[in-house]
């Protein structure tokens, strides 16, 4: 067995796909931005300011009909990020693994697993990336990436989606002191007062009826320490009873009409630190569909090398994230590099509600 045909783009992505289909605990960023592909950098769409139907003008018969203006409506366009990364398996590697095959491949197997496994790490580190940017938007309504600075990557990507911070007006509210969801605030908290009063703002403001809030588990329990819930589901017995969180949950999601998703996946960012997708404190209000899609531009590895040369084979999953081997003669190894052009669009960004609940 040739180690060049171990170590194969198809091979690497096959081995990612199935470990990626296995995965208990999934993203769920795609749900609200499903994956679509474009070619090239440039990404524009229509944002609209809200969604709400304009009446068609009355008019008279063998007339011209009047054109209408956009209203409330504008183009955005950005060039999208680019992310690569490349890991290698040098001359002392390859020997060692070679050495391992001569003697049955059931030896080389645990070091060749080792490494599917480094370099699935990579095409992982490429679905972080996209996850953080959906996330990002859903609860403050920007991206900001920065590159670590070593090696002179001093690349930073910022993308404000609320230029005009209409958005952050209208669709955002932060609760003030006594009204926060927190353990020391459990007895002034109105939890279930404050997703009502989000609700009912969005359907007379946006024409919109909310029926999903996400957070996470931090958030929750700063949500149901509040008094106020026990006092809803038992007037009398409030003070002696023992709210659980199953029960809480039940109960909030019937008085307001709202699926509660708790979303806690972590990654670690660029210079290692973990960070949870969505963070603590934050309360989104979204609807029944999509809000967007996560747009997927052609990376130059798929571009200029999709169609096969002596010494580089491609391939490309999860719709935009490509996996390129590449045999190098001097010094003898083979290098992977993982790369991905990737942004989301928010079209439907007047559609959700933000609750700042500590």
């Amino acid at each position: 067995m040739n180690i060049y045909d171990i170590f194969e783009s198809k091979a690497i992505a096959s081995y990612w796909t199935d470990v990626n289909a296995n995965m208990k605990d999934p993203m769920i960023g795609t749900k609200y931005f499903p994956v679509s592909k474009q070619t090239g950098l440039s990404l524009a769409w229509i944002k609209g300011r809200n969604n709400l139907p304009v009446a068609l003008q009355p008019a008279a018969f063998d007339t011209k009909a009047p054109l209408r203006d956009r209203i409330g409506v504008k183009e955005l366009s950005t060039e999208m990020p680019f992310f690569r990364e490349a890991m290698r398996i040098g001359e002392k590697d390859r020997q060692d693994i070679e050495t391992l095959l001569a003697k049955g491949e059931q030896f080389a197997q645990p070091t060749i697993m080792r490494i599917f496994d480094d370099v699935t790490n990579l095409v992982d580190g490429a679905m972080v990336q996209a996850e953080r940017m959906r996330m990002s938007l859903l609860y403050g309504g920007k991206i900001g990436i920065t590159a670590t600075a070593e090696n002179g990557r001093d690349i930073a990507y910022n993308y404000d989606y609320d230029v005009d911070g209409e958005w952050a007006a209208n669709n955002n509210v932060e609760l003030l002191t006594t009204a926060k969801w927190t353990v020391a605030n459990k007895a002034t908290s109105q939890p279930i007062n404050d997703l009502l009063d989000a609700v009912e703002k969005m359907a007379e403001t946006k024409g919109v009826r909310p029926v999903e809030v996400l957070m996470n588990t931090t958030t929750f329990k700063g949500m149901i320490a509040s008094e106020s819930i026990a006092k809803a589901m038992n007037p009398l017995g409030a003070t002696s009873m023992i709210v659980t969180r199953n029960t809480a949950k039940q109960f909030i999601e019937n008085e307001t009409g709202l699926t509660i998703t708790l979303y806690d996946k972590m990654f670690k960012d660029e210079q290692g630190v973990d960070r949870k997708y969505f963070p603590d404190g934050y309360a989104t209000l979204l609807p029944a569909y999509a809000l967007g899609n996560t747009w997927y531009g052609t990376t130059p590895e798929e571009f200029d090398l999709m169609s096969g040369t002596a010494n580089a084979s491609v391939s490309v999953v999860n719709t935009g994230v490509a996996i390129t081997t590449i045999k190098e003669p001097h010094p003898v190894n083979v290098q992977t590099v993982v790369s991905e052009i990737v942004l989301p669009s928010f079209e439907r960004m007047d559609d959700i509600y933000v609750i700042k609940a500590f």
